[in-house]
């Protein structure tokens, strides 16, 4: 691994779970100084989370980390949303039982960790879920865009429906509905309910995003 890609790693890694807001600015001399290497890889690795659409560069404010608005939050989810019912729907024609049961034990593990009060793995556990069914409706193309979306814009904390208590039931109901249409192989149903899934995380994230984003 070159020192460009470790830091893009690194970067990317803490731009997508959130761990650097949106709006944060980025200095390639601190994060040099943070990463213990020269200012050219971080500034390599700044020009590829740009084509990433992770980052942005404004006049005399140099590299940011992208935030979204209203607008730019009702088009991203409604992608999600499209991509992802999508995947659902193929997904009831062409899950084995060995996927389902895959999903099913996911399922059985975030519903173990609400109970015991583990909000905190929820959504890491959601977006596996998520993306697995997307992969096994779309494994040529669809699975991979779905990633790519997903990758896109980070969810702040708090921002995070999954760490909700209040939420945390209805999400878990909306992912066993989509398992039983996945089951029962409706498509429609599956593609329905996930859509509408989507959307509330991102009515839930619109109205909870932080003021200074």
């Amino acid at each position: 691994m070159s020192k460009a890609d470790y830091v893009y790693g690194v970067l990317a890694e803490e731009i997508r779970s959130a761990r650097i807001p949106g709006g944060t600015a980025l200095r390639a001399a601190a994060i040099a100084r943070r990463l213990g290497v020269s200012v050219t890889p971080v500034r390599e690795a700044l020009r590829r989370l740009e084509k990433d659409r992770l980052i942005s560069y404004e006049a005399h404010h140099g590299a940011t980390v992208v935030d979204l608005g209203d607008d730019a939050l009702e088009e991203f989810y409604g992608l999600r949303a499209v991509v992802e019912g999508l995947g659902a729907r193929l997904a009831a024609t062409r899950v084995t039982p060995e996927e389902l049961e895959w999903l099913r034990e996911l399922h059985a593990a975030m519903a173990r960790d609400a109970a015991e009060g583990r909000l905190n793995r929820l959504g890491e556990q959601s977006r596996h879920f998520h993306l697995r069914i997307a992969d096994i409706g779309g494994p040529a193309f669809l699975g991979q865009h779905a990633r790519a979306v997903h990758d896109s814009f980070p969810v702040p904390p708090a921002a995070s429906l999954w760490l909700d208590p209040a939420q945390v039931p209805g999400q878990l109901e909306a992912h066993e509905g989509i398992l039983a249409a996945l089951e029962r192989g409706d498509g429609a149903a599956a593609e329905q309910l996930m859509i509408e899934h989507v959307r509330r995380a991102g009515e839930h994230r619109r109205d909870h995003e932080p003021p200074d984003g």
